[in-house]
């Protein structure tokens, strides 16, 4: 079975052309920040969780 690489980069190459043509900057921004939201709540909830293990193991 031959596979053509010329068809397959086309192919991705055309999806992700599509997927940047339909990603508006609004979105892009909503992304960063709630993603940015959510890094700092798992980091403070880690934290908070270690010391409660702390505390509940003595």
């Amino acid at each position: 079975m031959e596979s053509n690489t010329g068809t397959k980069a086309g192919t991705v190459g055309g999806t992700l052309l599509t997927i940047c043509y339909n990603i508006h900057s609004e979105d892009v921004a909503k992304t960063i920040v709630l993603a940015g939201i959510g890094a700092v709540v798992s980091f403070v909830v880690s934290l908070l969780l270690k010391t409660l293990f702390k505390h509940f193991k003595k």
